[in-house]
């Protein structure tokens, strides 16, 4: 049996499909509602730059990614490309803003990594470049192959997430403590955002895995003025 590999219509212009088909495998393509290559029926890599990686934790899908990885599928690998030092060299000519903004960067992708691997329970791989992703991709589809889980259909049907859901998990997982499991929980109790958000600390402390003192700390930074809440009030009531 062939080595297989799916990649998703948006992996295109990364070469690695092309670099994976050069070393001898197959490459299908089709839109992937989870992941970037499916290897196996219960195996699926989610590759992001290192700049998208920062980007996905900006605009929080990031965890939203990880709690549909694992749910579809049995066994997820992340795999990040390109060199996270890249993250401390800052461009000329920013303004003290974007200086602190950009330089935040290094520490904020290393607790999005240290997230994904012990809540999410996701192995995160390093590669350096596309020559190197394509080869763990190979790798890990020829073991699979090996152990026989290639056997059976690598698509299988994936129901897509109500988009508004996702937006409403996204805005409450921004808010920091909340993760996306959380962010999930809130929803589940308090049916909108704006209801979670203005959920008293004694309210929040009833959610599973939340917890008092994470409830004060939540309650205290939507409180403060000039904070993240504002930020999303004004996002959720005040559209363009």
């Amino acid at each position: 049996m062939p080595v297989r590999v799916v990649a998703d219509e948006r992996e295109r212009n990364s070469r690695i499909p092309e670099l994976v088909r050069e070393a001898g495998a197959s490459v299908d393509f089709a839109l992937l509602p989870v992941g970037d290559y499916i290897v196996s029926p219960v195996e699926v890599v989610e590759r992001k730059t290192v700049r998208d990686l920062i980007s996905s934790i900006y605009d929080g899908r990031l965890y939203i990614q990880c709690a549909q990885l694992v749910k579809h599928f049995q066994k997820p690998v992340i795999v990040i490309q390109g060199d996270i030092a890249d993250l401390e060299v800052l461009p000329d000519d920013l303004d003290e803003n974007q200086a602190r903004r950009l330089a935040e960067r290094m520490p904020l992708a290393y607790e999005a990594i240290s997230t994904i691997i012990m809540e999410f329970r996701i192995p995160v791989v390093h590669t350096p470049s596309a020559e190197y992703t394509a080869n763990l991709l190979l790798t890990l589809a020829k073991r699979s192959l090996k152990e026989g889980k290639a056997s059976g259909p690598l698509l299988r049907k994936i129901k897509k997430e109500n988009p508004v859901y996702i937006q409403q998990l996204s805005v409450l997982s921004s808010v920091p403590g909340i993760g996306d499991k959380l962010a999930a929980r809130m929803l589940q109790k308090f049916q909108t955002p704006s209801r979670a958000l203005n959920a008293s600390a004694a309210q929040l402390a009833t959610i599973p895995g939340f917890g008092l003192a994470r409830a004060e700390r939540v309650r205290r930074i939507l409180d403060s003025s000039n904070t993240v809440s504002k930020v999303i009030q004004r996002t959720l009531f005040d559209p363009e």
